[in-house]
């Protein structure tokens, strides 16, 4: 059975052979790809011959899968998986699973890593010191006591909360699904919003989620309030952020995802929005989260093999 890596995973070519020897030993054919590459003709040619395939977060759709007769499980090597065309895979019988749990340390390590940064204005700090300058006009805020909002608690908001209790905030949460949290209270979205001092999103996009933070919610907020988005960029209307971090609607926002994968257009409306912390996408990417993706990848796929597969989403 041939299995093919279409691009890096994040460790070396040398770990990634042996976790896979280790793992599954000759029960597959391994074909690994050291470039990541998109296009479609490429990812055609990649794929058609196997019956396993693992990709991270590239788009992944019919028009590669329709010429791919031998396949049977895409492991995605990635929490979310709207990038692949998961209707058609559920059609096909195709076995599609991800990889769960393995960046949640890291999301949360840069959330807070982001508020820290605005709530102390690091950057203005740095500057201020490398150019002579003072704490004079630095001034910060602390999280203790802090009101602060976790929208969805899945692995990764769950553990933004404890984080967000551990620092002494008053911890609100909104999702679908309610859990029996510590120190967590559960009210509706619109309550969060108006209520906390920051938000946190940790939502898939979905058609319920996609604009869940919009012109008018955003209005809900507090002028003092911080929104950050580690989560998906359609999730947040992008352009209403920019216009209530530009008027002083909102204090701040950190945003990890956009609309689509970095690199973003010059012109793109949060660029040059005030008091924002961009990143290119990096909350999952640690050098830990790495290492713990690749052996769940292996372990997705030893699973699927046995008959038992795990983290399944169709």
């Amino acid at each position: 059975m041939k299995l093919a890596i279409l691009e890096p995973l994040g460790i070396e070519k040398e770990a990634l052979f042996s976790l896979a020897q280790q793992t599954l030993g000759s029960r597959v054919e391994l074909v690994y790809y050291d470039t990541r590459v998109e296009d479609v003709p490429t990812l055609i040619e990649r794929s058609q011959d196997a019956e396993i395939v693992v990709l991270s977060n590239f788009q992944y759709r019919k028009a590669v899968l329709e010429h791919c007769p031998k396949l049977k499980m895409v492991c995605v090597a990635f929490t979310g998986v709207d990038h692949v065309d998961v209707d058609y895979c559920k059609e096909k019988g195709i076995t599609v699973c991800n990889c769960a749990g393995y960046s949640t340390v890291a999301v949360v390590d840069l959330v807070f890593g982001m508020i820290i940064s605005l709530y102390r204005r690091l950057r203005a700090c740095d500057k201020a010191t490398r150019t002579g300058g003072t704490k004079n006009g630095l001034i910060g805020f602390e999280l203790e006591g802090k009101k602060f909002g976790v929208i969805g608690t899945g692995a990764i908001g769950t553990r933004c909360a404890a984080i967000a209790n551990a620092f002494g905030c008053e911890v609100y949460a909104y999702s679908r699904t309610k859990k029996d949290l510590p120190g967590v209270r559960y009210v509706e979205l619109d309550t969060l919003l108006s209520t906390c001092d920051i938000v946190s999103l940790h939502v898939p996009v979905t058609p319920e989620t996609k604009g869940l933070i919009n012109r008018e919610r955003l209005a809900l907020m507090k002028p003092s309030a911080l929104l950050i988005n580690t989560a998906r960029g359609p999730v947040v209307d992008s352009q209403a952020l920019a216009d209530a971090l530009n008027s002083g609607a909102l204090a701040g926002a950190g945003i990890d995802v956009f609309e689509g994968e970095p690199p973003i257009a010059q012109d793109h409306p949060l660029v040059q929005a005030k008091n924002t912390i961009l990143t290119p996408h990096v909350a999952f990417a640690t050098a830990e989260s790495m290492e713990k993706r690749a052996v769940i990848v292996f372990e997705n796929i030893q699973k699927w093999l046995d008959g038992a597969p795990q983290n399944v989403i169709c």
